[in-house]
């Protein structure tokens, strides 16, 4: 049992549609800007607090 009921296979199997709707650059692409996001929002919280 996964997150909240959800099992491994549906996560692959979902993450498996993903790729073949959007393709993998486009994904990895957002990954990228996710990612970059959130270091920005910790950044912030970080300067924040001192």
């Amino acid at each position: 049992m996964g997150l909240g009921g959800v099992s491994a296979w549906q996560l692959l199997i979902v993450v498996f549609i993903l790729v073949l709707l959007f393709g993998s650059k486009k994904l990895r692409g957002l990954g990228h800007d996710l990612g970059s996001s959130i270091n920005g929002f910790r950044k912030t919280i970080k300067e924040d607090d001192k």
